[in-house]
């Protein structure tokens, strides 16, 4: 048995979502139909799905919706739930203005993280306002093995939790369908995403990433915030002012700039390619 779901597609420098519109908040999506809509031989195929939900119908950040109309409900493909996804809300405002949502090229977004302010520009990037970036509370300083090699990696929360770690070359990361072990596990205990970095020239830097819950992706919105943010730190010991890096990810390339008052904002691309209807098994084992 299945049902109709109708469905956009759409990608921000490579990292691909299936938005599921449900501006009433009628449909509840299971963790199984989320990795059927995910599968990208089963199903539609994409990094995560973003359900598209005035905030008046979501009961835990109901109270929210007189300062964000719309709530971006992100999961992982693996089903997960995600805390925020800065390529996923690029897309996210890309389908609001593309659907007629939107009387601003200016907009507030409500996520798990908190609010997100979203800024359209005349040259088809946007730009989301992704917040500080924070370390995790454990203080020992995390180490990222792959193989026989290990190096240290600074722990950064976007809020999504991340392990950037500075290497020599990106192959040095290997195939990054599996998850690479990051020690102590303690410091991440609800899992990690991992950057592997290496620098390109000043404040230009590029990097490869496996997302928990989804494994290798071509970008990560809040990874490259967390690499940005670490490079800086690396490289100019005083971070005052605002500056701006670019990184480069294999679907392309985003600038990050943290402004003086520290937050960072995520410049970047946001294609819709396609729409469709879905035939959405209704259960799915789990």
């Amino acid at each position: 048995m299945s049902r109709e779901l109708a469905f956009v597609k759409g990608h921000g420098t490579g990292n691909d979502f299936v938005l599921v519109p449900d501006l009433d908040g009628r449909r509840d999506l299971s963790a199984q139909q989320v990795r059927w809509l995910c599968d990208r031989h089963a199903g539609i195929g994409g990094d995560g799905v973003l359900r598209v939900v005035r905030t008046e119908h979501v009961p835990d950040y109901a109270e929210l919706a007189g300062l964000a109309e719309f709530f971006m409900d992100y999961r992982n493909a693996d089903g997960s739930v995600a805390e925020m996804c800065g390529n996923g809300a690029r897309v996210f405002t890309r389908y609001l203005d593309a659907a007629g949502l939107l009387t601003s090229t200016e907009v507030v977004i409500a996520t798990r993280g908190g609010l997100r302010s979203v800024t359209l520009h005349d040259d088809g990037t946007i730009t989301v306002d992704m917040g500080h970036a924070t370390t995790p509370r454990v203080r020992a300083l995390p180490h990222v093995v792959v193989g026989e090699h290990s190096w240290p990696a600074t722990g950064v929360l976007v809020p999504n939790p991340h392990a950037v770690a500075f290497v020599d070359d990106l192959a040095d990361a290997g195939d990054l369908r599996a998850a690479p072990v990051v020690e102590p596990a303690a410091v991440f205990p609800e899992g990690v995403n991992v950057e592997f970095v290496v620098e390109r020239g000043e404040r230009h830097v590029a990097m490869r990433v496996h997302e928990r819950g989804v494994g290798e992706t071509r970008s990560c919105g809040t990874g490259a915030c967390a690499v940005a943010w670490a490079a800086r730190r690396r490289a100019e010991p005083d971070t005052a002012g605002e500056t701006t890096w670019q990184v480069d990810v294999p679907g392309g390339t985003v600038h990050v700039t943290e402004s003086t008052e520290g937050s960072l904002l995520l410049r970047g691309p946001a294609e819709l390619v396609a729409r469709g209807t879905a035939l959405v098994p209704v259960d799915q084992p789990a």
